[in-house]
């Protein structure tokens, strides 16, 4: 068993939740998180700021704020058997790719076990 988790944005929750379903799998969580990728500030931008004294109202005033921003996103994270990992992976990111920086993360991790707390069963029988 996986874990597969994946940080998208948060307007593609609804195309990702359809797509799962569709393909078979219903199961998962879907929490709101706040984070923030690698994008780092171009100090060339502060520069030319200093030297007019201004603070320009427009694109260049967002991304001088970016590196300390927290993106509002939602993590999806469902628990898979091992052959059904590539599947659920290019789900993800045909429901999530848009071509622009910011579409998302996916991780995989191993499961060791899995209990089902109401009736004790485990592994495979357990999600």
């Amino acid at each position: 068993m996986k874990e597969v988790m994946a940080i998208i944005r948060q307007n593609k929750v609804n195309p990702t939740k359809e797509a799962l379903v569709k393909e078979g799998f219903p199961a998962f969580t879907c929490l709101k998180v706040l984070g923030r990728g690698k994008k780092s500030v171009d100090f060339s931008i502060i520069q030319d700021i200093v030297e007019s004294g201004e603070m320009p109202i427009s694109n260049i005033g967002e991304a001088l704020t970016e590196p300390s921003r927290l993106i509002s996103k939602r993590f999806f994270t469902l628990i898979v058997e091992d052959e059904d990992v590539d599947k659920v992976v290019s789900i993800l990111i045909d429901s999530n790719s848009t071509g622009n920086p910011g579409d998302g993360k996916i991780f995989i991790l191993p499961i060791e076990d899995s209990i089902r707390v109401r009736s004790g069963e485990k592994n495979a029988d357990a999600f």
